[in-house]
């Protein structure tokens, strides 16, 4: 059996009765002597808490950005991507349950230091890295090490996330990440508390600070499952929000269920219903609203809400048409697209590298 490291966390307190709250996410585990988190990988070690998977990942792999999905943060670039186990969410679809509620720490076979990610990522050519495959909200302390040690080297950093934490560790989190993608994963809290053992109320807070406290550049998506979150009543809703609170200009990312984990029975997401809630997000003034998890091209293309015309037309992750221009206009009528893009697209297109790093 595999030592667990025990890297010192950040993020907790100690209470009267003898037990450490742990302060990172809002479940705010207490923890006796010898008893972990929720997320599994964060747990008590004496009078401290600690982080057992710093270091250690479930995997390494060269992606398209675009899966991760972000379609505004530098179409057609590779990302190297990795998680590590265990997350503070109860999905009961979790589409990567494997990973995210893995209790085998020899899952975690593969180890790399924050500098030695970074150097890979360079190495191998990619613009950024993400943190992605669990939530990087539960190795935080992790996450924000590789971020210093990419952004020295001139890589950018993304995080794939449920956005549910506290609002400390949220604030130090997103001061190293370059862009996100947040879920939201439905509209409301039943939804939330039956089927995530969570709440709604710190993701739209995740998004709000987002949006109007930092730079981060950052995407929305959700999981649209038949008969729990896919009615057009609850995404008129959702829509009517992020035009309120977030605005127009953010994508958002409607994506296809498959039948998984603990809701094999539920059938898989109908492409019509993703069309669908496209419609009612254009129409609720949305400007960038994407189909996931099925081939619709017209769902995967990026148009100037100015004067609609094509700006980046996609096949799955493959970029087929580019038209803006270096700063990120739209070259028939000027109009500035929200995003960071480059002058041209990258050409990465569809594949999936998996990178082999030191073994433990």
């Amino acid at each position: 059996m595999m030592q667990e490291s025990s890297y010192p966390a950040r993020y907790w307190h100690a209470l009267a009765d003898g037990r450490l709250q742990c302060d990172l996410c809002p479940r705010d585990c207490r923890l006796h002597e010898g008893q972990r988190g929720a997320c599994f990988v964060r747990a008590r070690q004496g009078d401290h808490m600690v982080l057992t998977t710093y270091g250690r990942s479930s995997g390494f792999c060269i992606d398209p950005i675009e899966k991760k999905p972000l379609n505004h943060f530098y179409p057609g670039s590779s990302v190297f991507s990795f998680g590590t186990a265990g997350c503070n969410l109860a999905c009961k679809f979790c589409q990567n349950w494997d990973i995210s509620k893995s209790r085998d720490m020899d899952r975690l076979m593969d180890q790399a230091s924050p500098e030695t990610i970074a150097a890979e990522a360079l190495k191998y050519g990619c613009k950024s890295v993400a943190f992605t495959y669990n939530d990087p909200v539960i190795f935080a302390e992790y996450a924000m090490d590789v971020a210093d040690a990419c952004h020295a080297l001139g890589v950018q950093t993304v995080a794939v996330t449920a956005g549910y934490m506290h609002d400390q560790p949220r604030r130090d989190f997103y001061a190293k990440m370059d862009a996100a993608n947040v879920d939201l994963k439905a509209f409301s809290d039943d939804f939330y508390f039956k089927l995530t053992g969570s709440h709604l109320q710190p993701v739209l807070d995740t998004l709000i600070y987002l949006k109007h406290e930092t730079r981060v550049w950052f995407e929305i998506t959700t999981l649209l499952i038949p008969g729990h979150n896919d009615t057009d009543e609850e995404i008129t809703a959702m829509c009517r929000w992020l035009m309120k609170e977030i605005g127009s200009d953010v994508p958002l990312h409607f994506s296809a269920f498959h039948p998984d984990h603990k809701m094999p029975d539920v059938p898989a997401t109908p492409p019509a219903t993703l069309i669908r809630a496209r419609h009612i997000g254009l129409q609720e003034g949305l400007q960038f609203v994407y189909t996931g998890n099925v081939h619709h091209e017209a769902g995967d293309t990026t148009s100037c809400p100015a004067c609609h015309t094509a700006l980046i037309v996609r096949d799955w992750y493959q970029i087929k048409q580019y038209r803006l221009t270096a700063s990120g206009h739209c070259p028939a009528c000027d109009a500035v697209i929200a995003g960071r893009f480059d002058a041209q697209a990258g050409t990465f297109g569809c594949k999936r590298i998996p990178i082999a790093m030191g073994r433990v």
